[in-house]
């Protein structure tokens, strides 16, 4: 049988390391930004379809576990090489270049999906501001 204060102690553990890496990562927080504006144009897009919706989640979801699996391998690179090593930097360009992937990748899809849903709309600004 599953422990409840078992689980609240695991669920607590996993909050802090999240706060701790908002706390630290400048990139993680710009990233939770992004992710902010994109749910808010969720909420406000009636139109987008569940698929949408998911996917767009989904793209967050895998920016943000980038980012934090690079901050682990970057924790653990210093830890066993505190000194800039060549190995140590390749480690943490190739992560580095894996959130930079996810992240283009996710910017993709997100113009993907909220272009259609958003072109009709700027194109009347568009045009009352340039008339």
């Amino acid at each position: 049988m599953i422990s409840m204060r078992r689980f609240w102690k695991s669920f607590t553990h996993a909050i802090r390391g999240i706060v701790n890496i908002a706390e630290e990562e400048q990139s993680f927080r710009l990233q939770i930004f992004a992710a902010c504006v994109v749910f808010g144009l969720m909420i406000v897009m009636p139109t987008l379809q569940i698929w949408e919706r998911v996917a767009l989640t989904l793209m967050v979801v895998a920016v943000l576990v980038m980012e934090i699996i690079n901050s682990i391998f970057e924790r653990l690179a210093d830890a066993v090489e505190p000194r800039v090593s060549p190995m140590v930097k390749d480690i943490k360009d190739m992560m580095a270049g894996a959130v930079l992937l996810t992240a283009i990748g996710s910017v993709l899809v997100g113009y993907l999906i909220f272009w259609p849903h958003m072109a009709p709309t700027l194109t009347i600004l568009w045009r009352m501001i340039v008339l």
